[in-house]
């Protein structure tokens, strides 16, 4: 995820001096061409289990494997019969805190990450071209947190706190966080303080990779892929709709501030949620052995 954040900073560094040169669609066209560059990196480096890759050494292969069982290979006509018990899946609540989280998690991230730039241009009256840098400094704090959240939360876990409680302090903070630090953006005179104020939002949001982002495995490892999938359409869903409904939002109202306000409460809303009804415990959803 670090690099993913990396990723954006650079992108919106890198955005203005593209269009200047190569007009409004030149960050498409190269960070498009960029994407055909990495499949031809991505696919010669990549197998289905760690034993395969070419490149591996015994002792990295020993420290991914160590205290885990050897992957039981099914025959295809044997798969094909396997379903996920999708109705008992969304019958538990614990399902529901990984759908909200990474909901929410994606709808703070995405509406930050596609409008900063224009709120910085429109509120706080800063060049498009310096706005790209109050708006990728965020990203890069995001980048360093995120590694210390997984450096505390690997702490607390191994000084004897139960996982179910590590994970409910980091989603905490990764959704407190953003939703304290919104309220200051909001009320920000100048454009140093408000990217001050976002930076921490953003920065703090990262304890989420340590909170629901590694909970999939922990709830349900048999179907870890099945529920990570459903919140992922969750998440895009409302990336899609905070996105398009900011723009919606900020033309009816006119100003920002409602719209960062709402952001705000629903973070309060889906963290008191994740803190009731969230786990770390292996929840049975079946019997199938």
């Amino acid at each position: 995820m670090a690099g993913f954040q990396l990723g954006s900073a650079i992108g919106l560094l890198i955005s203005p001096i593209i269009m200047s040169k190569a007009g409004i669609f030149g960050p498409f066209v190269i960070f498009g061409l960029f994407g055909f560059l990495w499949v031809l990196v991505w696919l010669p480096g990549t197998t289905s289990t760690p034993d395969k890759h070419p490149q591996i050494s015994r002792y990295e292969l020993d420290y991914i494997t160590k205290g885990k069982k050897p992957l039981i290979r099914i025959e295809r006509d044997e798969k094909s019969k396997i379903m996920p018990p999708l109705v008992k899946l969304l019958s538990r609540l614990p399902t529901w805190t990984l759908i909200s989280a990474n909901a929410m998690h994606s709808w703070g991230y995405f509406v930050i990450l596609t409008w900063m730039p224009i709120y910085f241009n429109t509120v706080h009256h800063v060049d498009l071209r310096q706005a790209a840098w109050f708006s990728a400094l965020p990203w890069f704090m995001m980048a360093v947190l995120g590694y210390a959240a997984g450096a505390v939360s690997d702490m607390l876990i191994k000084k004897g706190v139960s996982v179910t409680y590590t994970r409910k302090i980091m989603q905490t903070i990764g959704f407190v966080g953003p939703a304290i630090c919104l309220l200051g953006l909001n009320a920000a005179k100048n454009p140093s303080v408000a990217s001050a104020w976002l930076t921490a939002a953003l920065g703090l949001s990262s304890f989420s990779h340590s909170g629901f982002l590694v909970n999939f495995q922990e709830v349900a490892p048999r179907y870890a892929g099945v529920l990570h999938g459903m919140s992922n359409t969750a998440g895009t869903l409302a990336a899609i709709l905070g996105t398009v409904g900011a723009g919606f939002f900020v033309q009816k109202m006119g100003s920002f501030r409602g719209f960062i306000l709402l952001t705000s409460l629903l973070y309060l809303f889906c963290a008191l949620f994740w803190d009731i009804f969230a786990t770390g415990e292996q929840v049975e959803f079946d019997a199938v052995a």
